[in-house]
């Protein structure tokens, strides 16, 4: 579902609001998906595998793809800054899983070597069903957006810690047999940790 949205919406910009833990700044991202019903059958709920497609994000002067994800400010909760994120990077809205797919922390190339937070962030990665798409939105000129399948956004993703929040996404889905194995895929732009979950279990619509 497309739409336009009735008000201009502004990227936020800036670190005023950004939080910390520590040296770590906290970051807040989501896999946007949908399922597609089974035309032959209305009421299908999209258990087939070959219905699940998530929403990519382009960047200039790349041709991988990444999820949305961004700063997590000091107003708003996670999934608040998910949500956002989403909004402001792909131009869509939906209901956000509160169960994470996983716990990131990321490092650039250049800090790869230190044993210091400064310069790394901690990000919270969710799931989101996509129910509306806007026709335009606040970053769509840096940012354009792709629904693919779950085997191309494999090959597509510029991060492993991507695939590794992919697979998770994919199990929920009971679809890893079909897209193959994250782990046989490697990463040549940074380092990242997996760190322990927790999870209410809750949806919030956004």
């Amino acid at each position: 579902m497309s739409s336009s949205s009735p008000d201009e919406v502004l990227a936020r910009k800036g670190r005023l609001k950004q939080r910390y833990d520590n040296e770590y700044r906290l970051v807040a991202g989501c896999v946007p998906y949908r399922v597609k019903k089974d035309e032959g059958n209305p009421c299908s709920l999209g258990d087939d595998r070959g219905q699940v497609e998530v929403l990519m994000i382009s960047t200039p002067n790349r041709t991988d793809m990444v999820f949305p994800k961004g700063g997590w400010e000091d107003d708003e909760d996670v999934y608040q800054a998910a949500c956002r994120e989403a909004m402001e990077e792909a131009g869509v809205k939906g209901i956000i899983d509160r169960t994470t797919l996983g716990h990131w922390v990321f490092k650039s190339k250049s800090s790869q070597q230190s044993s210091s937070p400064r310069g790394a962030c901690k990000g919270y990665i969710f799931a989101m069903e996509v129910i509306e798409e806007l026709e335009s939105w606040p970053e769509q000129a840096t940012h354009g957006r792709r629904w693919v399948s779950p085997g191309e956004a494999y090959q597509l993703c510029r991060y492993d810690w991507m695939r590794e929040a992919l697979t998770a996404l994919l199990e929920r889905f009971s679809m890893i047999e079909a897209v193959g194995s994250a782990q046989e895929m490697t990463d040549q732009n940074g380092v990242y940790m997996m760190l322990q979950t927790t999870s209410d279990g809750a949806v919030a619509l956004c």
